[in-house]
């Protein structure tokens, strides 16, 4: 082994009498593979040379060779920190180039192509033997690793070291270019014997910390194979922290042996036994074999699920991970519930290059319907395709609503399969889809609605050359199917469409923006199988439009204020839309985003027509402490009563109903929204309010709505329901959520659920209770229980929601 040494004094004293302190003072050792040569710099002109050495005659203040190295070229500069037994550097110590042909006695030139290591010591021997022996305080770097020991002795023909503790061992076997030390590994023990590249060899009383999470301790630690594996003998792992004043972790495992391998991230406990607070729980006559903290995903069991349900009971789920290579996986999931239920999950998952999929499913045999087979499959698929476009790909299909319930798989009552495709440009966008719906609802009958359904759409933006503003042009084709053949509720439609919008804005004097709008819309539709309506229906639709706005800004108090009101006058002729069924816009909606709209109707079966005029404004406050304040309200004013919409509706009449809208942002996390319609006489019709609050320890969605029943929408009764969802921190490491949707016309809840998790650095608890209310014929209420529980330390973790509870050491 061969090594360059430089020497620096820290006393300020002659040359000749500073010579003997120089090897009690900082040493630096630079380790190289090859012979030794040796150096020294002082700190004042003409000393002396170092005794012992050949042709190195004393030299003078300066850099030797023409430049310095730096001390640790892989590490931080130690400045004035404490360094191995706590001695401070006054100064950052200083390495310089080896002079050549500067050797020992009998020793050759060193390899010009092996990596340096850098020992700074507060003691060095230099053997006749070339063996190095540094003491007090050593520190070593060697391609990425750095090694604190109180002694290390470097054996002069092997090179291999014996080092005598406290040993702390960084990164060991660290790839140099490896920029993630976080997922290295440190080692620590009472003393070792390694090998030159601080790989290999035996180390005493250790303890290998993984990614700063899993501690494994043992009384013997050996590693091979280039440091690739470690093998600990009468060895305890946990990733709890462990206080020296209760050595005893919330939960350990103890083996005759643990083996890690570094390059398959695997840990292999050989006969593992698992205790919690001391207390053995359980046992393991064979080998086991778990992930590490580092690793993101490998096949084996994942984390077992208890789950209680009043209609399955009592039950246990314990899935397993499969990889298919680097861009697939398969998870299957056995659940099995004290002879109420036999079920088989299954979930695949696989990534392409341009789209991935996933597909679940679930196929059982229960007691909730004897001799029945029930299951549910739900897949989804999307792919970027040539010019931009987009493929997506969906299925779903279930035996019954009831299985979608009683598993805890989903709460939908209708499921859509089929292929869209699409493609959206800066001023072009292509969509179409073609698919089936699948309705689960007891009131509804498949049979009698549409369930084959297609449609594209083309628009295209562009602005006019001659006239110039804007212009939307829309191409549009849809068509649905009903299963049944028989007469009106068999009814078959199919409708193609061509639209066009124009709009044009000025700013007139005074600040006013004036827009010019004209639009015209084209339809043929083709109805089958129902006699009340023709075959082929035409219909066109032209509209002229003015709308003025005034948009004022000022400001009090710091404060900005921007207040804007708006007049738009629309007309289009009465048309006669009776023509034509209605079954694509039934439920209207009216807010503060479409008060401004010509045509609030969701869809193509009905428009608006007559003179009418949109009016209202819009108030803002924005303070500059940073919260925001800001207030919409408007109403339709029509000339005769609206076609196509009942009276009574919020939208019916010479007059729709009042639309006041405001919002509230504290800029702190908290944010306030609500939306009212209410007649001449304040009678509310509707009103929807929505809360949330973003905090670290708070985390709150809620929201009400009021709805007047409207037969010509389907609603018999009022609609009066709260659904609120809120996460908040119980105390340190616990997390709690609850969440309940209330039905007050009913005066019920519909459901209810809590869940509860705690996390410490070492373990994740996680159970919940929910309610289900509803029931019917074919649904009925229930309540499930879950329990999870989680060891960290084995696989990469999520973090979730509030703190962690961490044990804390000190007194």
């Amino acid at each position: 082994m061969s090594a360059r040494i430089v020497t620096k004094d820290l006393w300020a004293a002659p040359a000749a009498g500073r010579l003997r302190r120089v090897l009690r003072a900082g040493v630096v050792l630079a380790l190289l593979a090859g012979p030794v040569a040796a150096q020294s710099i002082f700190d004042d002109a003409d000393g002396p040379g170092m005794p012992g050495l050949t042709g190195m005659p004393g030299q003078t203040r300066g850099t030797m060779n023409g430049g310095v190295t730096a001390l640790a070229p892989e590490a931080e500069t130690l400045g004035r920190a404490p360094v191995g037994d706590r001695t401070p550097t006054p100064q950052d110590p200083a390495a310089v180039a080896p002079q050549t042909g500067v050797t020992l006695p009998g020793s050759t030139a060193p390899a010009a192509d092996a990596g340096p290591a850098t020992v700074l010591a507060d003691t060095i021997q230099l053997q006749g033997d070339r063996t190095l022996v540094a003491g007090g305080g050593v520190v070593v770097w060697y391609q990425g690793s750095r090694l604190v020991a109180s002694r290390i002795v470097v054996d002069g023909a092997s090179g291999d070291l014996t080092i005598e503790g406290p040993i702390h061992l960084s990164r060991p076997g660290a790839d140099p270019d490896s920029d993630d030390p976080a997922s290295d590994a440190i080692l620590i023990g009472d003393s070792a014997q390694l090998d030159r590249e601080l790989r290999d060899g035996i180390v005493l009383g250790a303890r290998l910390v993984l990614a700063r999470e899993l501690q494994l301790a043992a009384t013997r630690l050996e590693r091979r194979e280039d440091g690739r594996i470690s093998e600990l003998t009468q060895v305890v792992a946990s990733s709890c922290q462990i206080c020296a004043s209760d050595p005893t972790p919330l939960w350990e495992i103890r083996a005759r042996s643990i083996t890690h391998d570094a390059q398959t991230r695997l840990i292999t406990f050989d006969r593992p036994q698992l205790r919690a607070f001391g207390v053995p729980l359980a046992y393991a006559p064979f080998t086991v074999t778990a992930p590490d903290p580092t690793v993101e995903r490998r096949s084996g069991f994942l984390r077992p699920q208890i789950r209680t349900t009043s209609g399955l009971g009592f039950g246990l789920k314990l899935p397993y991970f499969q990889t298919l290579g680097d861009q697939a996986d398969v998870t299957v999931t056995p659940y099995v519930s004290l002879d109420r239920t036999r079920t088989l999950e299954l979930r695949y998952r696989q990534a392409f290059s341009n789209g991935a999929t996933e597909w679940n499913g679930a196929i059982s045999r229960d007691d909730l319907r004897p001799g029945e087979t029930r299951g549910y499959v739900f897949g989804a698929a999307q792919f970027l395709l040539p010019r931009d476009y987009r493929l997506s790909v969906q299925v779903q299909t279930a035996s019954d609503r009831a299985y979608l319930l009683d598993y805890g798989i989903t709460d939908a009552d209708r499921l859509w399969s089929g292929v869209s495709l699409e493609r959206v440009r800066r001023d072009k966008m292509i969509w179409g889809r073609v698919g089936t719906y699948d309705s689960l609802r007891e009131d509804e009958d498949n049979a009698t609605s549409p369930a084959q359904v297609a449609d594209v759409i083309w628009q295209r933006r562009m602005v006019p050359a001659l006239i110039g503003g804007e212009a939307l042009l829309e191409w549009s084709a849809h068509a649905h199917r009903r299963p049944s053949d028989q007469n009106r509720i068999g009814r078959d439609v199919a409708r193609a469409s061509v639209g066009l919008d124009w709009r044009r804005s000025k700013i007139l004097t005074g600040g006013v923006m004036a827009a010019g709008l004209v639009a015209l819309d084209a339809d043929l539709y083709r109805i089958a199988q129902d006699d009340r309506f023709d075959d082929v229906v035409t219909r066109v639709d032209p509209q002229v439009g003015v709308e003025l706005r005034w948009p004022l800004a000022g400001g009090a108090g710091g404060a900005t204020h921007l207040v804007e009101p708006v007049v738009q006058v629309l007309f289009s002729p009465r048309g006669k839309d009776d023509d034509i069924p209605n079954e694509d816009s039934r439920l209207i909606e009216f807010d503060e985003g479409n008060l401004y709209s010509d045509n609030r109707f969701p869809g193509w079966d009905a428009r608006e027509t007559g003179l009418r005029a949109n009016i209202g404004a819009t108030w803002t406050r924005i303070d500059p402490t940073g919260w925001s304040l800001g207030v919409t309200g408007g109403r339709i004013l029509r000339a005769r009563d609206a076609d196509n919409l009942d009276p009574d509706s919020p939208l019916g009449g010479r007059s729709s109903d009042w639309l006041l809208a405001a919002h509230y942002d504290s800029g702190t996390g908290l944010a306030v929204a609500n939306r009212a319609l209410f007649g001449d006489d304040f009678a509310v019709s509707r009103n929807e309010l929505r809360v949330g609050w973003l905090r670290p320890n708070l985390q709150l969605s809620a929201g009400y709505i009021w709805i007047d029943r409207d037969e010509a929408e389907g609603r018999d009764t009022n609609a009066s329901e709260l659904a609120a969802n809120v996460g908040w921190q119980i105390a340190r490491g616990w997390w709690g959520e609850a969440e309940t949707r209330y039905d007050f016309a009913a005066d019920r809840a519909q459901r209810a659920a809590l869940r509860v998790a705690y996390r410490t650095e070492c373990i994740t608890v996680e159970t919940g209770l929910s309610r289900r209310f509803s029931s019917s014929d074919l649904l009925r209420a229930e309540t499930s229980l879950e329990l999870s529980v989680r060891l960290g330390g084995f696989g990469m973790q999520q973090d979730g929601p509030g703190t962690v509870a961490r044990r804390n050491c000190m007194r």
